[in-house]
């Protein structure tokens, strides 16, 4: 299915490059937190995610958060990276992705969406005309809902990552 399908599968979200974005004619970005830039729950970024952000906006692509969770959550790490934020996005449904992308003021087709999560963040990116980078989950979640996506996520996942996805 089409719709689950984002258009690059990555680990780590310092793997994208400006070359990268600029070959996928990206614009601007939308980055989720937990498990993209954070562990869930954690207040301090993964290694390097501060230096790659001031890389790529430097380098002039326009960069927000948009997640799932709490402004009380959110904002603060935002914040933290010094990023805009939009919280509770409801993905996959396009209503957090396009108020992000109108602070953003770009097309949809040049903003790319990134993600650990197929049925929310891939899913979402498609369903608003975006592109989407999927990553690989750093830390383990808990709770049912989560469980439970991975576990339907776990086929393609390894499709898109050579099997290489425990």
């Amino acid at each position: 299915m089409k719709l689950l399908h984002p258009s690059a599968a990555l680990y780590n979200v310092t793997d994208i490059t400006t070359d990268m974005l600029k070959e996928m004619g990206i614009d601007a970005i939308l980055l989720d937190v937990d498990n993209t830039l954070a562990p869930p729950t954690e207040k301090t970024p993964y290694e390097g995610v501060r230096e790659w952000i001031s890389e790529i906006t430097g380098a002039g692509f326009s960069v927000v958060i948009c997640s799932n969770n709490f402004y009380k959550r959110i904002k603060p790490f935002a914040d933290s990276v010094g990023l805009d934020c939009v919280a509770m996005s409801c993905k996959p449904l396009p209503f957090g992705f396009i108020k992000a992308k109108r602070k953003l003021h770009e097309k949809p087709r040049s903003v790319l969406v990134v993600g650990d999560q197929i049925y929310t963040d891939v899913l979402g990116a498609n369903l608003a005309g975006m592109k989407s980078v999927l990553l690989q989950p750093r830390s383990e979640e808990k709770g049912f809902s989560i469980y439970i996506r991975r576990k339907m996520e776990k086929k393609l996942r390894k499709k898109l990552y050579k099997d290489e996805v425990k």
